[in-house]
């Protein structure tokens, strides 16, 4: 069980960190003040560790656990931070059956489409992935807002409404597609990254973030970029094409490698 003591100097701002993001594995923190976030648990209990105590953060920091589906690179990690920690799983009850081997059923908190830990409130994001009860989440904490989308073959326009004129986004730029029909992996997995329970390609991510932002839009953290059927380059040129705003800091979430401390 954490034991070490806290060593947090308390954040006033929303910040964001993506610790991994990729096939291999997921893991994203968010701090607002007081309450404290892990969204997904796709790396090594040590491996986060580790990685929080390079900010002076520990366990003892943080008011819970967002998952956003039950696929290996998004929960492999799962079942040790629940072990060793005091941190509640907050999930949907659907997701819960697919998550059973990795979570005690007492560990669970579960949630509504709105609900609140602490002073932070947040909103699903209902995605289409192959996995059930699949989320993504509205993040929003003292007049700041984040958007977190991953693992989702298209967004309902009903929720891409929702996340319009958010301070940051973290949104999937998966694949190119002619990298991704030209490329290594047989027709059967083809057809399941482009379907609508699939990825987004980079073209139709920049799409929707040039519907989406607003003036209040500061930073977008492009992630889960495949590392065979994608480039940061055509991530990167994909958005730039649809003329977003030059002031706008457009970051890439790599798989083996921590983002910087964004401060939203």
């Amino acid at each position: 069980m954490e034991v070490e003591q806290s060593t947090l100097c308390h954040f006033t701002n929303m910040k964001i960190k993506t610790i991994a993001s990729g096939s291999k594995g997921n893991c994203t923190i968010v701090l607002c003040g007081d309450t404290n976030l892990i969204i997904d648990m796709g790396i090594s209990y040590l491996t986060l560790k580790r990685s929080l105590e390079e900010d002076s953060l520990s366990f003892k920091d943080f008011s819970g656990i967002l998952v956003t589906h039950n696929h290996n690179d998004h929960i492999k990690g799962l079942a040790s931070l629940v072990k060793n920690t005091n941190l509640d799983v907050y999930i949907p009850e659907e997701m819960y059956d697919g998550l059973k081997e990795y979570v005690p059923y007492a560990k669970c908190q579960f949630i509504d489409d709105k609900f609140t830990i602490n002073d932070v409130e947040i909103e699903l994001i209902h995605t289409s992935h192959d996995a059930p009860s699949s989320v993504g989440f509205i993040i929003e904490h003292d007049h700041k807002s984040f958007v977190y989308v991953t693992d989702t073959g298209y967004i309902n326009r009903k929720y891409l409404m929702k996340m319009v004129g958010k301070d940051a986004y973290l949104i999937e730029s998966n694949h190119d597609e002619v990298m991704l029909m030209d490329g290594p992996y047989p027709r059967f997995l083809k057809e399941r990254v482009i379907s609508d329970k699939g990825h987004l390609s980079n073209n139709t991510t920049a799409k929707y973030l040039k519907k989406i932002i607003g003036d209040n839009t500061k930073n977008i953290i492009l992630a889960h970029l495949s590392e065979k059927n994608n480039t940061e380059a055509k991530a990167l040129e994909a958005v730039h094409n649809e003329g977003l705003d030059k002031k706008i800091k457009i970051t890439i979430a790599r798989q083996n490698e921590e983002g910087p401390m964004i401060e939203v």
